[in-house]
Protein backbone atom coordinates (compact mmCIF):
# COMPACT_ATOMS: atom_id res chain seq x y z
CA UNK A 1 0.00 0.00 0.00
CA UNK A 2 1.44 3.51 -1.22
CA UNK A 3 1.59 6.13 1.36
CA UNK A 4 -0.74 9.14 0.64
CA UNK A 5 0.84 12.45 -1.09
CA UNK A 6 1.91 15.59 0.99
CA UNK A 7 2.43 17.97 -2.42
CA UNK A 8 3.80 21.21 -1.55
CA UNK A 9 3.74 24.34 -4.10
CA UNK A 10 5.84 27.72 -3.42
CA UNK A 11 6.44 30.16 -6.73
CA UNK A 12 9.27 31.20 -4.26
CA UNK A 13 11.85 28.40 -5.76
CA UNK A 14 15.15 29.00 -2.64
CA UNK A 15 12.12 28.69 0.18
CA UNK A 16 10.50 24.93 -1.80
CA UNK A 17 14.19 23.95 -1.71
CA UNK A 18 15.17 24.56 1.47
CA UNK A 19 11.59 23.42 3.02
CA UNK A 20 12.18 20.21 0.85
CA UNK A 21 15.76 19.73 2.39
CA UNK A 22 14.10 20.14 6.10
CA UNK A 23 11.43 17.59 4.69
CA UNK A 24 14.04 15.20 3.58
CA UNK A 25 15.97 14.95 7.01
CA UNK A 26 12.50 13.79 8.82
CA UNK A 27 12.12 10.62 8.43
CA UNK A 28 8.55 10.96 10.70
CA UNK A 29 6.59 12.06 7.98
CA UNK A 30 3.69 9.80 7.06
CA UNK A 31 3.18 10.89 3.53
CA UNK A 32 4.98 10.57 0.42
CA UNK A 33 6.74 14.24 -0.24
CA UNK A 34 6.25 15.76 -3.31
CA UNK A 35 7.13 19.74 -4.00
CA UNK A 36 6.47 21.93 -6.91
CA UNK A 37 7.14 25.61 -7.85
CA UNK A 38 4.86 26.19 -10.91
CA UNK A 39 1.44 25.46 -10.81
CA UNK A 40 1.48 23.95 -14.44
CA UNK A 41 3.25 20.75 -12.75
CA UNK A 42 1.42 20.33 -9.57
CA UNK A 43 -2.12 20.39 -11.98
CA UNK A 44 -0.53 17.88 -14.26
CA UNK A 45 0.79 16.04 -11.41
CA UNK A 46 -2.90 16.21 -9.73
CA UNK A 47 -4.45 15.21 -12.81
CA UNK A 48 -2.52 11.63 -12.96
CA UNK A 49 -2.19 11.05 -8.88
CA UNK A 50 -4.74 11.80 -5.86
CA UNK A 51 -3.13 14.35 -3.74
CA UNK A 52 -4.43 13.80 -0.01
CA UNK A 53 -2.69 16.86 1.06
CA UNK A 54 -1.64 20.15 -0.26
CA UNK A 55 0.78 22.96 1.50
CA UNK A 56 0.49 25.96 -1.38
CA UNK A 57 0.99 29.29 -1.37
CA UNK A 58 -1.37 32.05 -1.54
CA UNK A 59 -0.09 33.30 -4.39
CA UNK A 60 -0.01 30.26 -6.31
CA UNK A 61 -3.63 29.30 -5.36
CA UNK A 62 -6.23 29.26 -8.43
CA UNK A 63 -9.27 28.44 -9.49
CA UNK A 64 -7.77 25.46 -11.69
CA UNK A 65 -6.73 23.90 -7.82
CA UNK A 66 -9.63 24.59 -6.00
CA UNK A 67 -11.39 21.97 -8.65
CA UNK A 68 -8.51 19.39 -7.88
CA UNK A 69 -9.74 16.49 -5.84
CA UNK A 70 -7.41 17.03 -3.22
CA UNK A 71 -8.36 15.47 0.48
CA UNK A 72 -6.87 18.91 2.82
CA UNK A 73 -6.12 22.21 1.41
CA UNK A 74 -3.46 24.34 3.76
CA UNK A 75 -2.56 27.76 2.87
CA UNK A 76 1.00 28.92 2.84
CA UNK A 77 0.16 32.75 4.45
CA UNK A 78 3.20 35.19 4.03
CA UNK A 79 0.08 37.34 6.41
CA UNK A 80 -1.94 38.72 4.37
CA UNK A 81 -4.43 36.92 1.68
CA UNK A 82 -7.13 37.05 -0.53
CA UNK A 83 -10.25 37.23 1.39
CA UNK A 84 -11.84 34.47 -0.58
CA UNK A 85 -9.13 32.03 0.48
CA UNK A 86 -9.99 32.72 4.63
CA UNK A 87 -12.29 29.25 4.35
CA UNK A 88 -8.80 27.38 4.11
CA UNK A 89 -6.87 26.74 7.24
CA UNK A 90 -3.30 28.52 6.92
CA UNK A 91 -0.45 28.48 8.08
CA UNK A 92 2.24 31.78 8.22
CA UNK A 93 5.37 30.89 5.49
CA UNK A 94 7.93 32.97 7.55
CA UNK A 95 8.53 30.39 10.73
CA UNK A 96 10.97 27.48 11.04
CA UNK A 97 10.42 24.98 8.77
CA UNK A 98 9.78 22.65 11.74
CA UNK A 99 7.07 24.65 13.18
CA UNK A 100 5.52 24.94 9.68
CA UNK A 101 5.52 21.03 9.02
CA UNK A 102 3.79 20.65 12.77
CA UNK A 103 0.82 23.03 12.07
CA UNK A 104 0.04 21.80 8.95
CA UNK A 105 0.05 18.28 10.37
CA UNK A 106 -2.46 19.79 13.08
CA UNK A 107 -4.87 21.03 10.36
CA UNK A 108 -4.48 17.97 8.72
CA UNK A 109 -5.33 15.79 11.98
CA UNK A 110 -8.46 18.10 12.55
CA UNK A 111 -9.88 16.26 9.75
CA UNK A 112 -12.75 13.70 11.29
CA UNK A 113 -12.90 12.13 7.83
CA UNK A 114 -9.97 10.77 7.55
CA UNK A 115 -8.60 6.98 8.03
CA UNK A 116 -5.31 6.05 9.34
CA UNK A 117 -3.30 4.43 6.23
CA UNK A 118 -1.26 1.60 7.42
CA UNK A 119 2.61 1.98 6.45
CA UNK A 120 3.65 -0.52 3.66
CA UNK A 121 4.99 -4.09 3.95
CA UNK A 122 8.60 -2.88 3.83
CA UNK A 123 8.74 -0.44 5.93
CA UNK A 124 11.33 -1.91 8.92
CA UNK A 125 10.07 -3.39 12.28
CA UNK A 126 9.23 -0.91 14.64
CA UNK A 127 11.21 -1.42 17.72
CA UNK A 128 9.28 -0.12 20.95
CA UNK A 129 12.22 0.00 23.59
CA UNK A 130 11.41 0.46 27.08
CA UNK A 131 13.40 2.34 29.90
CA UNK A 132 12.65 1.74 33.69
CA UNK A 133 14.29 0.59 36.54
CA UNK A 134 12.13 0.56 40.46
CA UNK A 135 15.23 2.71 41.52
CA UNK A 136 15.45 6.69 41.83
CA UNK A 137 18.05 8.86 40.82
CA UNK A 138 19.82 6.00 38.55
CA UNK A 139 20.10 8.14 35.07
CA UNK A 140 17.07 6.54 33.48
CA UNK A 141 15.90 9.55 31.89
CA UNK A 142 19.85 10.69 30.66
CA UNK A 143 20.49 7.13 29.57
CA UNK A 144 16.88 7.13 27.59
CA UNK A 145 17.64 10.69 25.79
CA UNK A 146 21.03 9.51 25.00
CA UNK A 147 19.62 6.21 23.62
CA UNK A 148 17.01 8.20 21.53
CA UNK A 149 19.48 10.84 20.08
CA UNK A 150 22.72 8.15 19.50
CA UNK A 151 19.50 5.91 17.16
CA UNK A 152 18.37 8.97 15.99
CA UNK A 153 21.89 9.91 14.02
CA UNK A 154 19.94 6.75 11.21
CA UNK A 155 16.34 6.38 12.42
CA UNK A 156 13.43 7.62 12.95
CA UNK A 157 13.07 7.86 17.12
CA UNK A 158 9.95 8.81 18.87
CA UNK A 159 10.81 9.38 22.64
CA UNK A 160 7.97 9.26 25.26
CA UNK A 161 8.28 10.47 28.80
CA UNK A 162 5.84 8.56 30.78
CA UNK A 163 6.67 10.05 34.27
CA UNK A 164 4.33 12.06 36.40
CA UNK A 165 6.81 14.99 36.88
CA UNK A 166 9.30 15.10 33.97
CA UNK A 167 10.64 18.47 34.89
CA UNK A 168 11.11 18.72 31.15
CA UNK A 169 9.81 21.95 30.35
CA UNK A 170 12.51 23.32 33.18
CA UNK A 171 14.84 21.31 31.40
CA UNK A 172 14.36 22.80 28.18
CA UNK A 173 13.39 25.98 28.81
CA UNK A 174 9.83 25.98 26.66
CA UNK A 175 6.95 25.89 27.59
CA UNK A 176 4.35 23.65 25.06
CA UNK A 177 1.30 24.21 23.67
CA UNK A 178 0.40 20.61 23.69
CA UNK A 179 1.93 17.73 25.49
CA UNK A 180 1.52 14.24 26.11
CA UNK A 181 -1.73 15.06 27.98
CA UNK A 182 -3.61 15.92 24.84
CA UNK A 183 -2.78 12.89 22.59
CA UNK A 184 -3.99 10.77 25.76
CA UNK A 185 -6.98 12.64 25.37
CA UNK A 186 -7.51 11.72 21.55
CA UNK A 187 -6.75 7.99 22.66
CA UNK A 188 -9.50 8.09 25.11
CA UNK A 189 -12.02 9.42 22.94
CA UNK A 190 -10.61 6.54 20.61
CA UNK A 191 -9.79 9.31 18.11
CA UNK A 192 -9.07 8.01 14.01
CA UNK A 193 -6.78 10.88 13.75
CA UNK A 194 -4.68 9.88 16.00
CA UNK A 195 -1.54 9.82 14.69
CA UNK A 196 -1.86 13.03 13.11
CA UNK A 197 -3.06 14.41 15.85
CA UNK A 198 0.36 13.51 17.42
CA UNK A 199 2.53 14.78 14.52
CA UNK A 200 0.93 18.11 14.91
CA UNK A 201 2.44 18.04 18.63
CA UNK A 202 6.04 16.46 17.75
CA UNK A 203 9.06 18.58 18.95
CA UNK A 204 12.51 17.67 17.87
CA UNK A 205 16.05 17.87 19.78
CA UNK A 206 18.95 16.84 17.85
CA UNK A 207 16.58 14.54 15.32
CA UNK A 208 14.97 13.09 18.34
CA UNK A 209 11.45 13.49 17.98
CA UNK A 210 9.67 13.74 21.13
CA UNK A 211 5.66 14.72 22.63
CA UNK A 212 5.91 17.11 25.46
CA UNK A 213 5.57 15.69 28.85
CA UNK A 214 2.39 15.47 31.09
CA UNK A 215 2.19 18.44 33.29
CA UNK A 216 0.04 16.95 35.83
CA UNK A 217 0.85 13.71 37.35
CA UNK A 218 -2.55 12.37 37.98
CA UNK A 219 -2.50 12.12 33.87
CA UNK A 220 -0.14 9.59 34.06
CA UNK A 221 -1.61 7.94 37.01
CA UNK A 222 -5.27 7.87 35.59
CA UNK A 223 -4.54 6.53 32.19
CA UNK A 224 -5.58 2.82 31.76
CA UNK A 225 -2.97 -0.09 30.89
CA UNK A 226 -5.22 -0.56 27.52
CA UNK A 227 -4.79 2.99 26.96
CA UNK A 228 -1.23 3.01 26.67
CA UNK A 229 -1.63 -0.63 24.88
CA UNK A 230 -3.62 1.48 22.26
CA UNK A 231 -1.33 4.50 21.81
CA UNK A 232 1.45 2.46 20.89
CA UNK A 233 -0.31 -0.27 18.67
CA UNK A 234 -1.37 3.10 16.73
CA UNK A 235 2.23 4.28 16.33
CA UNK A 236 4.03 0.76 15.62
CA UNK A 237 0.95 0.42 13.10
CA UNK A 238 0.38 3.86 11.60
CA UNK A 239 3.37 6.35 11.98
CA UNK A 240 6.45 6.10 10.26
CA UNK A 241 8.86 5.54 13.19
CA UNK A 242 11.86 3.08 13.59
CA UNK A 243 11.97 3.27 17.49
CA UNK A 244 10.17 4.24 20.16
CA UNK A 245 11.72 4.87 23.62
CA UNK A 246 9.20 4.71 26.37
CA UNK A 247 11.05 6.37 29.43
CA UNK A 248 8.22 4.92 31.78
CA UNK A 249 7.81 6.40 35.57
CA UNK A 250 6.55 4.87 38.69
CA UNK A 251 2.84 4.98 38.74
CA UNK A 252 2.05 3.47 35.63
CA UNK A 253 -1.27 1.49 35.26
CA UNK A 254 -0.42 -2.06 34.65
CA UNK A 255 3.35 -1.43 34.35
CA UNK A 256 3.89 -5.35 33.81
CA UNK A 257 2.17 -5.03 30.37
CA UNK A 258 3.42 -2.17 29.11
CA UNK A 259 6.78 -3.62 29.71
CA UNK A 260 5.52 -6.74 27.83
CA UNK A 261 4.97 -4.51 25.06
CA UNK A 262 8.52 -3.56 24.64
CA UNK A 263 10.91 -5.30 22.25
CA UNK A 264 13.69 -5.02 24.76
CA UNK A 265 13.90 -2.93 28.54
CA UNK A 266 17.33 -1.39 29.84
CA UNK A 267 17.31 -1.23 33.59
CA UNK A 268 19.61 0.98 34.94
CA UNK A 269 20.73 -0.12 38.72
CA UNK A 270 22.61 0.74 41.56
CA UNK A 271 25.31 -1.75 43.02
CA UNK A 272 24.09 -0.59 46.98
CA UNK A 273 22.39 -3.50 49.01
CA UNK A 274 19.31 -1.18 49.25
CA UNK A 275 19.06 -1.27 45.79
CA UNK A 276 20.24 -4.76 44.94
CA UNK A 277 17.29 -5.72 47.34
CA UNK A 278 14.50 -3.77 45.45
CA UNK A 279 15.76 -5.17 42.05
CA UNK A 280 15.29 -8.76 43.41
CA UNK A 281 12.07 -7.77 44.53
CA UNK A 282 10.94 -6.54 41.17
CA UNK A 283 11.91 -9.69 40.15
CA UNK A 284 10.56 -11.83 42.27
CA UNK A 285 6.90 -10.14 41.82
CA UNK A 286 7.49 -10.66 37.51
CA UNK A 287 7.91 -14.52 38.87
CA UNK A 288 4.80 -14.17 40.59
CA UNK A 289 2.68 -12.53 38.31
CA UNK A 290 3.59 -14.89 35.34
CA UNK A 291 6.11 -12.26 33.33
CA UNK A 292 9.26 -14.00 33.25
CA UNK A 293 9.45 -13.27 29.69
CA UNK A 294 10.04 -9.58 30.82
CA UNK A 295 13.56 -10.79 32.57
CA UNK A 296 14.52 -12.48 29.07
CA UNK A 297 14.55 -9.20 27.41
CA UNK A 298 15.81 -6.90 30.65
CA UNK A 299 19.68 -5.52 30.22
CA UNK A 300 20.77 -3.90 33.81
CA UNK A 301 22.64 -1.42 32.73
CA UNK A 302 25.64 0.00 35.38
CA UNK A 303 25.85 3.54 34.16
CA UNK A 304 29.06 5.59 34.98
CA UNK A 305 28.64 8.68 37.19
CA UNK A 306 27.34 11.78 34.89
CA UNK A 307 28.39 15.21 35.90
CA UNK A 308 25.68 17.47 34.71
CA UNK A 309 26.37 21.12 32.70
CA UNK A 310 23.76 23.67 32.42
CA UNK A 311 20.06 22.42 31.88
CA UNK A 312 20.18 24.45 28.54
CA UNK A 313 22.77 22.30 27.07
CA UNK A 314 22.08 18.99 29.11
CA UNK A 315 20.50 16.97 26.48
CA UNK A 316 22.95 17.63 23.70
CA UNK A 317 25.88 17.17 25.91
CA UNK A 318 24.76 13.67 26.89
CA UNK A 319 25.88 12.12 23.51
CA UNK A 320 28.88 13.28 23.93
CA UNK A 321 29.47 12.55 27.52
CA UNK A 322 31.16 9.21 29.41
CA UNK A 323 27.69 8.12 29.60
CA UNK A 324 26.95 8.70 25.91
CA UNK A 325 29.81 6.30 25.14
CA UNK A 326 28.36 3.85 27.81
CA UNK A 327 25.11 3.84 25.79
CA UNK A 328 27.24 3.58 22.30
CA UNK A 329 29.07 0.46 23.76
CA UNK A 330 25.56 -0.94 24.83
CA UNK A 331 24.07 -0.26 21.39
CA UNK A 332 26.83 -1.27 19.53
CA UNK A 333 27.35 -5.10 21.10
CA UNK A 334 23.32 -5.92 20.88
CA UNK A 335 23.69 -5.11 17.26
CA UNK A 336 26.86 -7.11 16.29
Amino acid sequence: MKKNIFAVCDLEVDYARNFMEYINQKRNIPFEIQAFTTIEGLLRFGAETHIELLLISGKAMCREIREMDIGKIVILSEGVHSPELDHYPSVYKYQSSANVVREVMACYGEEKAVVPVPFPVLKKTTEVLGIYSPLGRCLKTSIALAMGQILARSQAVLYLNLEGCSGFEELTGTSYAHNLSDLLYYVRQENQNLIHKMNGMIQTVNNLDFIPPVRTPSDIYSTKGEDWERLISEIVRYSSYEVVILDIGQGVDELFSLLDQCSRIYMPVLSDEISVCKIAHFENLLRIWDFPQILAKTTKLHPPFHSAGTAEEYISQLVWSELGDYVKEILRKERE
